[in-house]
């Protein structure tokens, strides 16, 4: 069964056009096109349209897109990983939910606060299978300590330095600046400067971190949201600055 590029489009929430330019980039050829022109989608072509909208759901870039496509050839075990985020995600959008609403109702009632209950939901141990898997647990636990050493206003000076660093690499990429120029490899020092708070950044750590924020969908998302391609450079930046100084 096939179907056309309008019924796709109408079926998926999205536009003709926006179908044609992820098959201009790659993303999502049509299985064919008729004698009329208009370009036709069979099951995998739905199966593989479904993964692209759910990595874009994630905060994917179109390019970084491509590249968790061209590495993930088993479809099966890619639409496994997508159904883990998202119920992870789930899980986690359901403690948030219940953290509000336990504020609202105990702000209208004018009852004590606990801050368990307030911040549920947004810790940061979300990333800890992304952690523990590639640098192992005692990596995870470390980090975990220091973070729970912090006093409130260090965590907030700790993440507001990376949202920093996040929106200048957004800035060099919007403008089209190279990963090993004089002014990206600042940012990539800075990054370096802003892990070692944690640990003592090595060559394989430094790059295998960046690595991680491209084919990782909620890191791409942290970076990404400060605008598209935002999390490749950082990547690739890193890359270089680890090569030439660790």
């Amino acid at each position: 069964m096939e179907w056309s590029i309008q019924e796709i489009a109408r079926k998926a929430g999205t536009t003709s056009r926006t179908l044609r330019h992820y098959g201009e980039l790659g993303l999502l050829e049509p299985s064919r096109i008729g004698a009329n022109g208009y370009r036709y989608y069979d099951q995998a072509s739905l199966v593989r349209l479904q993964r692209i909208l759910l990595l874009r759901e994630l905060g994917l870039s179109l390019p970084a897109i491509a590249e968790v496509l061209e590495g993930q050839r088993d479809t099966s075990a890619a639409l496994r990983t997508h159904l883990r985020l998202l119920e992870q995600e789930r899980e986690r959008v359901g403690r948030q939910i219940e953290a509000v609403r336990t504020t609202l109702h105990k702000t209208e009632r004018g009852e004590e606060l606990m801050a368990e209950e307030v911040f549920d939901g947004f810790d940061h141990t979300r990333y800890e299978a992304e952690v523990t898997e590639r640098w192992g647990r005692d990596a995870y636990e470390r980090g975990d300590r220091w973070w729970r050493s912090l006093s409130d206003a260090e965590k907030k000076a700790f993440m507001d330095e990376q949202k920093d660093i996040a929106r200048g690499f957004a800035a060099a990429a919007r403008a089209g600046l190279a990963p090993d120029s004089e002014e990206v490899q600042a940012l990539a020092r800075r990054h370096c400067d802003w892990l070692s708070a944690t640990t003592a950044p090595s060559k394989e750590y430094v790059i295998g971190l960046g690595q991680m924020y491209v084919d990782a969908p909620r890191f791409t998302a942290n970076y990404d949201r400060h605008g598209e391609g935002t999390a490749i450079l950082v990547r690739d930046a890193l890359k270089v600055f680890a090569e030439r100084n660790l």
